[in-house]
């Protein structure tokens, strides 16, 4: 049986595994990033776990500004849990477990948090090649984004509420 919930510092070593396997290296944060991520917002991880096993994560802090920052990805400490956005940094799911339906479970509780707890909306970049696929969730893209992270082009996607 699948479930969500959210991370502990216990799950540093699983979280930074999954990235590792699933984010080319020049992309992929580091397990010191996910540990600070951690102390500073183990609320803003979603993790799917199958019995034992993290198949897959979404994780991201939560902010004041509308747009998603290259910053924001390297100092947890701008995470403001009074803030209006949620911002999701990644969606990651192992292999094995790809084409099941366990991203879009993650993106799915995610937005519902974000609702529930009465955030303005959800704030994403992406790659080209992934916009229909957030668009299937409502997300619309507001063209490319001012992240340089990893070398990529990034798009920078949102949902409203």
């Amino acid at each position: 049986m699948m479930e969500i919930r959210k991370g502990t510092m216990a799950d540093l070593e699983a979280v930074a595994a999954v990235e590792a396997r699933c984010f080319p290296p020049e992309q992929a944060a580091t397990k010191d990033q996910f540990r600070d991520r951690l102390r500073a917002y183990p609320e803003g991880f979603w993790l799917l776990w199958d019995g034992e096993t993290l198949v897959g994560f979404l994780d991201g802090m939560v902010s004041g500004s509308p747009e998603l920052t290259d910053a924001m990805f390297a100092d947890a400490s701008l995470h403001d849990p009074t803030g209006d956005w949620q911002m999701i940094f990644g969606l990651n799911t192992i292999p094995k477990y790809r084409n099941r339906g366990c991203a879009g479970q993650l993106i799915d509780r995610c937005i519902a948090d974000a609702k529930q707890e009465g955030r303005r909306g959800v704030v994403l970049t992406c790659l080209k090649e992934k916009i229909p696929y957030y668009e299937k969730f409502g997300f619309r893209n507001e063209g490319v984004s001012g992240s340089v992270h990893g070398g990529a082009v990034w798009y920078s996607m949102r949902i409203t509420f």
